[in-house]
């Protein structure tokens, strides 16, 4: 036997811009990190309901590109597509995404700029990643969750055979917008869904900026803008660390620290037919998970209530009653999300748990006894509110 082995390494620039008014034909920030010499090809594509709500929204984005048409060049007015989990349960946007790309000759050295909420940048960023195996993907993330937290990552999928991002690609945007005042027009529920992803990467990661965003709950609460555009931005911060830093940014290993509660959180949305929304079951998988920790010894239960409360005094519910659906066997449906999980990774089960505050720790088994009790706890919690 012989072998001929070489280390293959590749380096990637993920980039995040802060800005306001991102099409602001005076706003140049879009333009100049994307035009070049020769104008490069853009489609557009753009969530509906963020265009039902701002209605000017669309002659702002053809303006925005007529002004800079010497390096960008605008190749059809914005694509309407649907956006939320349901839009995620179909390849039928990814194919429509598909036709466009090769109708308009959108090439590996032109963009596909997205614009919209997670489930809408996780359809088209999987469509940008395997037309011509990979054409440059631009988002612009419009919600709060997004911005902070998957707008800015390496990964891009669908929902398929019943499973969370099933189908799915890792491949990082050429660059990511974040503007801030593009979050006018969500409802409360979606506003406030992205602290959670806050309230977890401080819990793994940054203690300090638990005690931060504990400190501004009130006014986080009551979506104050200065509050709210801190812990996007510190937030997008300790992700985009994990992933240049982690040493496994695509997932290789067995081990995935920032999906800190979402073992629960995605099987939860399957059960309740996605009507229960990411940020919603992250809050309540996150709160299963601090039980589980606390019940198993490894954070004391001040620490543990500091976390639950928070989450209560920022406005989530943690209970949802699909926590209790029950299969044939009267077994509770929730704890086939840790094989599903241990599945999606491959390799051995890893979850990541509590030590304290700002420390996690990685096991590998899951009493599940304890993990029914901490959900009963949760619904008794609740029902005292």
């Amino acid at each position: 036997m012989s072998v001929i082995q070489r280390s293959i390494q590749v380096g990637w620039q993920l980039r995040v811009f802060f800005t306001e008014d991102v099409f602001a034909p005076d706003n140049l920030t879009l333009c100049d990190a994307l035009a070049d010499i020769a104008p490069r090809r853009v489609l557009v594509v753009l969530e509906d309901s963020l265009a039902q709500a701002l209605p000017s929204l669309e002659r702002r984005i053809e303006n925005y590109f007529s002004a800079h048409a010497a390096g960008l060049k605008l190749v059809r007015s914005p694509l309407f597509v649907s956006g939320g989990e349901l839009a995620k349960n179909s390849l039928t946007l990814v194919t429509d995404i598909l036709s466009h790309i090769d109708r308009h000759h959108i090439d590996r050295h032109s963009y596909l700029v997205a614009i919209g909420g997670g489930a809408l940048l996780d359809v088209a960023g999987f469509a940008a990643a395997t037309a011509h195996r990979g054409v440059r993907l631009v988002r612009v993330p419009t919600t709060t969750l997004s911005q902070a937290d998957s707008g800015v990552g390496v990964k891009n999928s669908i929902n398929a055979f019943g499973k969370k991002n099933f189908v799915g690609t890792f491949a990082p945007p050429f660059a990511v917008f974040n503007d801030f005042n593009l979050l006018a027009t969500l409802d409360p529920r979606d506003k406030r869904s992205g602290y959670v992803e806050a309230v977890k990467v401080a819990c793994i990661r940054d203690a300090q900026f638990f005690d931060e965003i504990e400190t501004n709950a009130e006014k986080l609460a009551a979506f104050e803008p200065a509050a709210m555009q801190r812990l996007i931005r510190r937030c997008a911060e300790l992700h985009l660390d994990h992933i240049a830093t982690s040493g496994d940014p695509f997932e290789i290993g067995s081990a995935r620290p920032l999906d800190f509660g979402h073992w629960s959180a995605h099987k939860l949305e399957q059960l309740s037919n996605f009507r229960t929304g990411h940020g919603d079951a992250v809050v309540i998988g996150i709160a299963l998970d601090v039980i589980y920790s606390r019940a198993t010894g490894l954070i004391d239960p001040g620490s543990a209530e500091r976390i639950l409360k928070l989450l209560e005094r920022l406005g989530f519910k943690l209970f949802a009653d699909e926590l209790l659906n029950a299969d044939a066997r009267n077994q509770l449906q929730i704890l086939n999300g840790l094989e599903e999980f241990r599945e999606h990774l491959g390799g051995e089960l890893t979850i990541t748990l509590l030590r304290e505050i700002g420390r996690s720790v990685e096991v590998h088994e899951m009493d599940r006894s304890k993990v029914v009790a901490a959900i009963h706890e949760l619904r008794d919690r609740a029902g005292r509110k």
